[in-house]
């Protein structure tokens, strides 16, 4: 048997080119793995939580694992409720990555909503071949523009993106109900604040299978591709993430730090404005319904992508199945709500435990992928 010498300093090298392959193993998922080990955790203590009002958390958690995959139809109705957040998901990813962080995906998504639905009222008899793809990058362009805004303010003005983006929510809010007021307001006697039903024209076709589901998925995936080539595949990609690591060295080398300040929220804008075009077109009123609040139509969407983008590692293709995951959550429960007769506001409970837990676990991640680096860096010379 061959016998590893040792190394000048005492250590072993076969135990060193060892650690280093492990790491090597590691690192691609450790992004992924720390977050799930997360939920896990989050899901034992909701499991407390759930004992606490008698409820069985097996029983719980097999009704909320049933409601959101447990059929095709199921499936279906998780997938329509990760759409939005995939989309708006994606956009995070992009604005992260520049080190701009986005609090404004509902506002975007309502401007998103208001130009595609406008789009659609204004070309009610154009095929719908066209008025599809019209609508869709209508409410690009609308999420975009009001993206760009806070991306400008802080590039140019200095002002904290977290504040604007937030601001711009509450205008959002305002400026959807002023229009649905009157401007947009469906005819009738009684005063509902929705528009009329749009074009059949504009309706997201469904796909075979006879359930809700609309092209509507393809397009999150077309984006979320679409957004892993703009970061890591392009020229301007790179620029932002460069600006995103240092845009100290990145004015110093010549880049245009506020012009990808901008970008990068125009881009992350343009996502979420996309998601609002889709809960319209995509939804079964096929309209734009201002009733109960902003929140009630954007499902939170705006928020809870935030979480499906860190959940996959601020990566747009993994957010896409983070995004799965988080709708089935959410669509599975309402179900598991019903069988064990627990309070709507302990599911909203359940679910802000596991986004503490996730968005708490970055630290040890980026920790474990640091240290993964050194040790396969390490492992690699000896």
């Amino acid at each position: 048997m061959a016998l590893t010498a040792p190394q000048a300093d005492g250590t072993d090298a076969s135990g060193d080119l060892a650690a280093g392959r492990l790491a090597r193993l590691m690192r691609p998922f450790v992004g992924v793995a720390v977050p799930a080990f997360a939920a896990v955790a989050a899901l034992l203590v909701g499991a407390i939580m759930l004992l606490t009002f008698g409820a069985n958390p097996l029983v719980a958690y097999g009704e909320l694992v049933t409601g959101a995959f447990g059929s095709a139809d199921n499936l279906a109705d998780t997938a329509v409720r990760a759409m939005p957040l995939a989309l708006v998901g994606v956009g995070i990813c992009i604005a992260f990555r520049t080190d701009v962080i986005n609090i404004g995906g509902e506002g975007q998504i309502i401007l998103g909503a208001i130009t595609a639905t406008v789009t659609s009222m204004a070309f009610d008899d154009v095929p719908r071949v066209l008025l599809v793809p019209m609508v869709i990058v209508a409410g690009a362009i609308g999420g975009g523009f009001w993206g760009a805004i806070p991306g400008a303010l802080k590039a140019y003005a200095g002002v904290n993106e977290i504040l604007s983006t937030i601001m711009m929510n509450l205008v959002a809010f305002h400026f959807l109900s002023f229009l649905l007021q009157d401007l947009l307001i469906e005819p009738g006697a009684i005063k509902i604040q929705q528009t009329r039903r749009l074009s059949p024209n504009a309706d997201l076709p469904l796909l075979p299978g006879g359930t809700r589901l609309h092209i509507g998925v393809l397009i999150a995936i077309l984006v979320a591709v679409l957004g892993y080539l703009l970061l890591f595949r392009s020229a301007l990609g790179m620029r932002l993430r460069a600006v995103g690591h240092n845009p100290d060295a990145s004015q110093y080398a010549g880049m245009a730090v506020k012009k990808s300040v901008t970008q990068a929220l125009a881009f992350s804008g343009a996502c979420c404005g996309i998601a609002g075009a889709v809960l319209v077109f995509g939804s079964e009123s096929h309209r734009l319904i201002g009733e109960g609040g902003a929140a009630a139509f954007t499902q939170n969407a705006g928020f809870n992508g935030i979480v499906a983008a860190l959940f996959g590692a601020l990566h747009p293709i993994f957010t896409v199945p983070a995004s799965f995951l988080f709708g089935g959550m959410l669509t599975g429960g309402s179900d598991m709500q019903r069988a064990v007769q627990v309070p709507a506001a302990l599911v909203v409970a359940l679910n802000g435990v596991v986004v503490v837990f996730v968005v708490g676990s970055l630290r040890l991640r980026d920790r474990l992928r640091t240290w993964a680096g050194e040790v396969s860096s390490y492992g690699g010379r000896a």
